[in-house]
């Protein structure tokens, strides 16, 4: 039997409570430097994935780095409470770039 991968949410309370409703594991936290430390830990911790608020992601772009060619956790930048800063589509665009080999 395979072993259940949770979904973690990382950001601001404000930003991610809701999705404790959906049974998201949350992880709020108030500043990068807490968010650093909460990402290293929930990826050591077989989250599948890790949505992380843009305005966090923004400044955790080296850390989030460092997972991006790993299968586990996929690390996503979702929208927080202050809006969508297109770090969502930057982190897509990449992506598509580094699977494809050119920005389409």
């Amino acid at each position: 039997m395979k072993e259940r991968m949770n979904i973690a949410v990382l950001g601001d309370r404000d930003s991610i409570y809701c999705y404790a409703a959906l049974g998201m594991d949350i992880f709020p936290v108030s500043d990068a430097g807490e968010g650093r430390e909460a990402l290293e830990r929930l990826a050591g911790m077989r989250y599948a994935v890790i949505y992380v608020t843009e305005q966090l992601a923004s400044q955790l772009e080296s850390e989030i780095a460092v997972y991006r060619d790993q299968p586990v956790p996929a690390i996503i930048p979702i929208p927080g409470v202050t809006g969508n800063t297109g770090c969502g589509m930057k982190a897509v665009r990449l992506s598509v770039e580094q699977a494809v080999g050119t920005d389409i």
